[in-house]
Formats: C-alpha cells, structure tokens, sequence
C-alpha cells in the first residue's frame, strides 16, 4: 500500500509542484487549502501534468488557526510543509508571527499524528549574509542574523520560523524527524498564470513592463527540482535532521534577458536590452518604497552552495537557461503576455 503525504498549499507555486511529483512517483497525496472552495483549482492546475485519479484528497486547514489540522494529518506517513501564510506585506507583526506560528501548528499536529518526517519548506533568506555585505557563498552551516538592522520582514520571517521548527522538534526529541530544504530563488514552468512568485520578473521582462534592467543577480532553482528535494529528503535516511540548500547557478537579470531573446525570438521582443544604471535605482528608492528591498542586493553576488544537497542527496540542479525557457513558455501558453 503506497505511503500517504500531506502537502500543506497545493494552490502554490511548489506546492502544486510537489503534489504533481508526488503522484508520478505513485504515493497517495492529501493536500491542504485555505478555502474548501479551491480544491477545482488544484485538480485543475494537478491534472494538467498528471493523472491523480483517486490518489488525490483535497482539506480546508489554514495556517493562521489550529481547526483542520488534525484531520488534515490523520492517516498521513510524512509531511511537506510548503505553505507560508499570508502575512500583511513589509509589517514585521504580520509577517513574522504568522511564518512562525503557522509552521509550529504543523508539526504540533504531525507530532501528534505521528508522521515519520516532515520536510519545512524555508529559504535561503533564511542562510543569507546582510545584503550589503561582500560578496560570498554560503552553506547551510550560516544562519541569517535576524538582529540585522537592515534586515527585511520577509528575510527575517524565515530565519525565525525555521529555528522555532528546530527548536521544537529539539524539544521535543524528534530532532531527526525533521528536514528543512532552503530554496534560492523559484522559477520554471507555472501549471497557473495566478500567485506567480519569482515567475512573475520572467513576466515583467516579456510584458516589457520595465524600461531597462537592474544589475540584480541570484541562485536559480527549478520548481521542478525543487520538488524533487523535496521528495528526496522526505524519506532518506541520510536527511533526517540536516538542513539542505536547493539552488542551482548564479545568473546576472542581465543574462536572463539575454537568454530568453535568444531562445524565444519574436515571443521576447519586448524583454529590455538596457542596463540601468544602479545610482538611477538608489535614487528611485527614495521615492518609490517597493525598490528599497532591492537596493541594497544591486552589483552584489551573494551565492548559495548546494554541494551538500548534490552529495547526500544525489540531487542535481537543472541548467538555469532549461529552467527560464521553460517557465517563459509556460507563460506564454498561460496567457499572461501581452
């Protein structure tokens, strides 16, 4: 009898993922939503790149309340917890509490149910220097120092909700019940044109909706490959208890749009070819809040080593320009350019 997973946020950008990659590989999957009303989504979004037949079940259980949960896990043999809640944008208070006590209802209820593993869905946010900083390559031994001043809700949110995990499950002597997998930035093919995530800088390129580019650079992984870590630590032996980065190759914005006039032709034509100059972008912040998070990233290459995932796990990142390809076609077929 194949096992049964529960993955929480099946309407999201990985978590759709790791219930298609889930089915393909013959497990039962129960997947939560916050409203029982967006299980059509899901099996729509699932049933585009596999067949779920009756392996699927679809649960209202929302991060923010303990209702749900245990039904939820009921029955489950591990755990993706994928979902982040929704918080209240850049309010600390909004952001914060919620990634922290969201993830800890989770394994309260895993815990309870005695799920065998849960695999937490962090972030390199959460293993990441002061943006400022120098530039560096970071392993899973760095921890994001969330007294930082400069530090953002989002990036402090993660750090915050991942030690609690650890914490926890420290606590409560199932350390080795545990994984986290810190994804770099997520991009690939999309199953829906909704709740783009990192997909959604492929779109502004396409759409032209920005008049140059930022010397903005970053890790790129497959939400494909994502998922495939995912399902990879979710019952090696060798993963329980570690922590484990997925990130493929550094690219500069700059190549990305180069890659994509390149492969796509005509379908990229609006994608800018222009450079902006970064004192353009620092004064621009002054004005414009939604650049200051950015800011301090412009002309810096913070990396991430996924050397650790590639060796115990057998894991191996995609090319970046396979993953760029893929996902722009995909929002191509979707609609969403213009």
């Amino acid at each position: 009898m194949a096992d049964t997973v529960l993955v929480t946020g099946g309407t999201g950008f990985v978590g759709a993922w790791c219930v298609v990659g889930l089915l393909q590989r013959g497990y039962v999957v129960r997947t939560t939503v916050r409203q029982a009303a967006k299980e059509a989504e899901v099996r729509r979004n699932v049933g585009a790149q596999v067949d779920a037949g009756d392996r699927l079940a679809v649960v209202a259980a929302d991060l923010i309340s303990d209702a749900g949960w245990d039904k939820a896990m009921s029955g489950c043999d591990f755990v993706l917890h994928v979902a982040s809640p929704l918080g209240s944008g850049s309010d600390p208070d909004g952001v914060i509490g919620p990634a922290r006590d969201g993830t800890l209802r989770v394994l309260r209820a895993a815990l309870g149910a005695n799920v065998k593993r849960v695999v937490v869905t962090s972030s390199g946010a959460a293993c990441c220097p002061p943006l400022d900083s120098p530039d560096s390559e970071t392993d899973e031994t760095f921890w994001t120092d969330v007294d930082d001043p400069g530090i953002t809700a989002y990036r402090k949110s993660k750090a915050v909700a991942e030690r609690a995990a650890w914490d926890f499950m420290t606590g409560e002597g199932a350390r080795d019940r545990l994984v986290t997998v810190l994804p770099s930035g997520v991009f690939g093919p999309v199953l829906t044109a909704k709740g783009l995530g990192s997909m959604g800088l492929v779109l502004r390129l396409l759409n032209g909706a920005q008049p140059g580019i930022p010397r903005l650079g970053f890790n790129v992984v497959d939400v494909r490959d994502l998922a495939d870590a995912h399902i990879r630590t979710m019952t090696m032996r060798e993963a329980a208890g570690e922590r484990f980065i997925a990130a493929g190759d550094f690219v500069w914005l700059e190549d990305v749009g180069r890659i994509l006039r390149e492969a796509l032709g005509d379908a990229a034509a609006k994608v800018p070819t222009r450079l902006l100059p970064t004192f353009v972008l620092r004064l621009s912040a002054l004005f414009n809040p939604a650049l200051r998070d950015i800011v301090p990233m412009l002309g810096h290459k913070h990396a991430y080593s996924s050397k650790k995932a590639q060796r115990v796990l057998g894991w191996k990142p995609r090319p970046v320009a396979d993953t760029m390809v893929d996902g722009a076609r995909s929002l191509i077929a979707s609609g969403a350019v213009r």
